[in-house]
Formats: structure tokens, sequence, C-alpha cells
């Protein structure tokens, strides 16, 4: 029984999308694979480690019949990735896979189709608004970083998502530094707020383009659907409150200054090459028109930049770990970036010159 038959890149493309998302160790084997529908000329792939679903479509099938299978994602994969470019064809029989492109032939065995858990969509979805993709791609690109990785705040393994009229936030904090990024919606949308899990926004980076084309956004109380182009991606929520950014988010500071955001990366850079896995920590020292970087390490080794700015304001000795700097930095697409500080105990807040769209908090730390 004939599945598909098309170029091999017609093939590989959407196997790529769906198959980020599959682990290859799980406690139900099936998980590993993806599930392959046909019906007609339309072949549906699907994958899912029952948090994070991902469908995408191809028109390339093959044959009168319409039939349903699962097979190894990761295999398919590579068997593809590794064969010439020709045209391949998939056909099932006996339980069995067989993958022919040009004089390479493999069988791969297979699980029923009708064992395979997917997860069950949302009946209603509260907010329903489009964006285009390279919008939310730069919203998710802005703040992604300062998401926590493995924390026990399981609510800080994520990021929140605020749609408030023609608003929409993305605020991400691991405890010890927020980025928050704001963008406009054409349409008017009540007020509400999900988390979005990790992974979730990870897999959107990767397959979100940078283009105007749209991205649907659907938001239930414990679901968001993303569709685009020939994507439809389902995610589960992380349940929990997220902390309130408002009050996080310095307001009045007087000490601040624009510097190149370039120069200011290459001299961290530089800086953070004394300082120790177990200890990133940098001082900032600024006096007028003067900021003072410097570093050192257990074995006395020291670094030291020094760059001129137009800095006013009060005399400053200020510690931070000097991956919180560089994380903002590089991920910031920007010429300049505004630096404010209150004292030597308060957070610093980086924001971009004449923009209000985006600021990150950075908490200060002992050295």
């Amino acid at each position: 029984m004939q599945l598909v038959k098309t170029q091999r890149d017609n093939l590989l493309r959407p196997l790529q999308t769906v198959s980020g998302i599959v682990e290859r160790r799980h406690t139900l084997p099936i998980l590993a694979n993806l599930l392959i529908r046909k019906t007609g000329q339309d072949i549906s792939f699907l994958s899912t480690d029952l948090e994070l679903q991902i469908t995408t479509r191809a028109d390339c099938g093959a044959g009168a019949s319409d039939v349903a299978t699962t097979v190894a994602a990761r295999k398919l994969l590579d068997i593809l990735r590794n064969v010439p470019d020709s045209e391949v064809s998939l056909s099932l029989s006996d339980k069995r896979l067989t993958v022919q492109a040009g004089k390479s032939r493999f069988a791969l065995q297979t699980l029923a189709a009708e064992d395979f858990p997917t997860v069950t969509e949302a009946k209603d979805y509260g907010a329903s608004f489009e964006l285009p993709q390279k919008t939310f791609r730069q919203l998710l690109a802005m703040v992604h970083f300062a998401m926590a990785q493995q924390d026990i705040r399981y609510y800080l393994n994520g990021m929140l998502l605020v749609v408030d009229g023609k608003q929409i936030i993305a605020v991400a904090t691991d405890g010890h530094r927020l980025a928050y990024c704001s963008t406009a919606s054409d349409q008017e949308l009540a007020r509400q707020e999900v988390i979005i899990p990790r992974k979730t926004i990870l897999e959107l980076q990767r397959l979100l383009e940078d283009i105007d084309d749209p991205v649907k956004i659907d938001v239930a109380p414990s679901q968001v659907k993303f569709t685009f182009g020939q994507v439809e991606l389902v995610s589960k929520l992380v349940e929990g409150k997220f902390p309130d950014f408002t009050r996080v988010i310095p307001k009045g500071y007087k000490n601040s200054f624009v510097i190149g955001r370039e120069e200011l990366q290459r001299a961290l850079q530089r800086a953070a090459i004394v300082t120790s896995d177990k200890f990133k920590g940098v001082r900032c020292m600024l006096e007028a028109n003067l900021l003072k970087i410097t570093a050192n390490n257990a074995e006395q080794e020291e670094a030291q930049e020094e760059l001129e700015i137009d800095y006013g304001g009060d005399a400053l000795d200020i510690g931070f770990n000097v991956t919180y700097l560089l994380d903002v930095l590089s991920n910031l697409k920007v010429e300049n970036i505004q630096i404010s500080f209150g004292d030597a105990n308060s957070s610093a807040l980086i924001t971009l010159p004449d923009n209000n769209d985006f600021k990150y908090v950075v908490m200060p730390m002992r050295i």
C-alpha cells in the first residue's frame, strides 16, 4: 500500500518540522514515533510528547487508499537526510514501512496508529488574534533567554504572554533577571495571561520564519494553539501565578547613560575571560563620563576595561553576573542601549533609547 511518492526534500521538510520534540527515551515507546496519516493526496505528520503537539501537512500522497500508521521519527529522518536527493517513496505492508530512494531500500517497524496518544484540543478558545510571523518571532527573541531552565518554581520555566487591549506582552524571568517586550495588535482583546512552557517557546523560535505571513494564536484556559503556514502547534500551559512584573521593573531612575551595544558587549566579553565557571562576577564602576569594568579570579588574575560615556550622575560601584549582561546584548539587534541605575544595591535597567517596548532588569551581585 503506497503512501508517498515525491522528491526527497518535499518529505524532509515536514519531517524536520515535527521531529524536534520527539524524545528517544520515553516511558511510552510509541511517543518516539510520529503519526503519518494519508487522506487522498493529503499527508499529515504529527508528533507529541503529551505536553506539546505539532502537526504539518504536505501534498505528496500516492495511491488511492486512506491509511494511517506510526514509525520511528528519528530513524525515518536520518534515512532521508542520508539518501541522495532523488525521488523517495513510502509504502506500508505487513506492519512495516518501506522507504525506497534510488537503489537504497529500508524496512522499518511500525506501531498501530490507533494506539498513538494525541493532545485533545480545547473546545473553546477565549482569545484569538494574529500577528506577522516576524513580529511574534522577534517578541520571543527579546525575552526567551531570561526563562528559567529547571527551577523548582515551575511557573518560571516558561514565558508569560499577556493579551491586553491592543497590546501583546511577553515576559520571562529566572529570579535573577527579567526581560519584558511588547508589541501592538490590530485587534481589541480582553485581558488574558498565560504561561507558555519553555520547550514550546524554543520550538516556536525554531519553526517561525522572518516573514510577514501571519501566525494565528488561540488561547484557552489550559492550552494555546499556534497556526502558521502548514504547521499547527498545540501546547499545554503552565499552571501557577507568574510574579507581578510591573513591580519588578524600576521606575524613576536618574542615573543613566547611552552606550553602543557592540562596544559594551566586546568589553564585557574580554573581561569575562578571567572569570571562572563558578564565579561570573564583574564590577562596573561609574564616574563622570567613564565606565570602568573589572574582573578577577582566585588565581589573582585581573582584567580591566575603560569606556568613555556621556554620564553626569552619581559615582557608583556595582557588581553583576556577566552572563546576564552578555545574554541581553547578544540578543538585541540595535545600535545603542540605555542603562539606568538607582544605587549600588538596586537592579540595573536596560532599555532602548526613545523606545518603551523593551525592558531588561538585572539584579546586582556582591563582589
